[in-house]
């Protein structure tokens, strides 16, 4: 079985509070981007336990911390599925704000309830896959959705970018979660997100936000300065994504992104 685990974006981010278990009440609009996506293939083994390897951009982290490894634990010891094998084929780039560890961990539960015939329903992957982090339950869904609560709370939201071209550029420097979340000040805007982003995508300037920018952008001045050249060349609207480093511009019709230096990872598409 082959699974296309794809990214998403983030259309506006509003950090509302600190809770009291320690995670951040938001708010944002999570939007897939199909076209950047892993590539997860699986298939039965029938031994025990998981044979994992990987091919790609090199995940850098201990194999206990690997998302697709924790997925599948968390499958085995609550529906008893034994004997895997997983291939993942990692394609967008991590410490980006894209959610590709996310819907790698994501992919491998859909595989698992594939695969093994559990049946699970929507409401029971989402719930699954919510254990494993705050983005994850989106991917079950995979369609525009106004992600509350720490971002599992879901409804889906209509926004109209179809033909816009998205760009997205990533820097070599990436920002971690907990960098992130440390500079970070919460507060309540005077008008909630959905009615922001209800608006025409020309009026989003200023007013669809990521509240991350302001300290991540005084401490990695060149993502700043991506989405500068992103205005500069034309988007409609450019913002980071997630708590970056990867910053997005859309643009009416295909316009050409020149990146202001060298060594970008860059992704365009036509949103369909």
């Amino acid at each position: 079985m082959e699974l296309k685990a794809n990214c998403k974006i983030n259309i506006g981010l509003d950090i509302l509070r600190k809770r009291c278990d320690g995670y951040h009440e938001l708010a944002t609009v999570l939007y897939p981007v199909y076209g950047l996506h892993d590539t997860v293939h699986a298939e039965k083994t029938g031994r025990t336990g998981l044979d994992f390897t990987s091919e790609g951009i090199v995940i850098d982290c201990p194999a206990e911390k690997n998302i697709c490894i924790k997925a599948f634990e968390l499958m085995r010891v609550r529906y008893g599925v034994d004997g895997l094998r997983l291939h993942l084929v990692k394609r967008v780039p991590f410490g980006a704000g894209l959610g590709g560890g996310s819907s790698d961990g994501t992919a491998v539960i859909m595989a698992i309830n594939a695969l093994f015939d559990l049946g699970l329903t929507e409401s029971e992957l989402t719930g699954i896959a919510a254990e494993l982090g705050s983005d994850t339950a989106f991917f079950v869904r995979n369609t525009p959705q106004l992600c509350t609560g720490r971002g599992e709370i879901m409804s889906p939201v209509n926004i109209d970018i179809h033909g816009m071209t998205l760009v997205i550029a990533k820097p070599a420097e990436g920002v971690s979660t907990r960098e992130a979340y440390a500079g970070v000040v919460p507060h309540i805007p005077s008008e909630p997100i959905e009615r922001r982003i209800s608006r025409p995508v020309s009026s989003w300037k200023g007013s669809v936000v990521n509240d991350f920018e302001g300290h991540i952008f005084r401490a990695h001045p060149q993502i700043a300065a991506l989405k500068d050249a992103f205005y500069k060349q034309g988007a409609v609207y450019a913002s980071m994504s997630g708590s970056g480093s990867a910053v997005y511009g859309l643009f009416d019709g295909d316009v050409p992104f020149i990146p202001p230096f060298s060594g970008l990872f860059l992704h365009k598409e036509t949103i369909l």
